[in-house]
């Protein structure tokens, strides 16, 4: 097995995973996506943990996580951090919902609706979009504001390479994505107490 196939996290397909809780055997659903993302659609009984949160106090929730858990985020791209995160403090039986939500909405799975936002992507190209036409438009006037639309397509494109976002990381801190049970005491008790998916 090379370096890049053991460090793939395992995944799990949307239609495999709906046929596991229709069965009675749900896996623990952590979603790591932002509380304001989490209320707009997330999976029945799954429980909201973003990934800032997650990463910050990892050993403590892993002594609330000992059977099987299923990570999931818009695409899978922050539940793969997610899963490197509890697997480096020796959490077993982690698996990334593959294509995340947007595999989960396209197999017409069943999900809990909230108040409508934008999600986290489309937050971050708003910003990236307008900075880059203001500094543009602005570059006509003051032709040094041009490289702000170069340190951004720069920061972009490390984004893309490293499959992490400073810009996202950022926005999901902005009371707009954040809510008022998003902390660690509230998020141990709901996994204590079995009362996930509460938005």
């Amino acid at each position: 097995m090379s370096t890049t196939e053991s460090t793939r996290p395992a995944t799990l397909d949307a239609a495999t995973l709906r046929e596991m809780i229709d069965s009675g055997r749900a896996p623990r659903l952590l979603d790591v996506r932002t509380p304001a993302e989490f209320e707009t659609s997330h999976i029945p009984g799954a429980y909201n943990v973003p990934l800032d949160l997650l990463k910050e106090h990892r050993e403590e929730l892993r002594n609330h996580l000992d059977e099987d858990v299923v990570l999931i985020c818009r695409s899978g791209a922050r539940a793969t951090q997610a899963e490197q995160a509890l697997a480096g403090v020796g959490l077993p039986n982690l698996k990334v919902l593959g294509g995340g939500m947007l595999a989960w909405q396209a197999a017409h799975a069943p999900i809990k609706q909230g108040k409508q936002r934008w999600d986290l992507e489309r937050q971050v190209r708003l910003v990236a979009g307008s900075i880059v036409l203001a500094s543009v438009l602005g570059s006509v006037f003051v032709p040094g504001l041009k490289w702000v639309a170069g340190f951004i397509g720069a920061g972009l494109t490390f984004a893309a390479l490293t499959n992490t976002c400073a810009m996202g990381m950022m926005l999901g801190k902005l009371p707009y994505n954040r809510g008022a049970s998003c902390d660690l005491d509230t998020i141990v008790g709901q996994l204590r107490d079995g009362t996930g998916g509460r938005a």
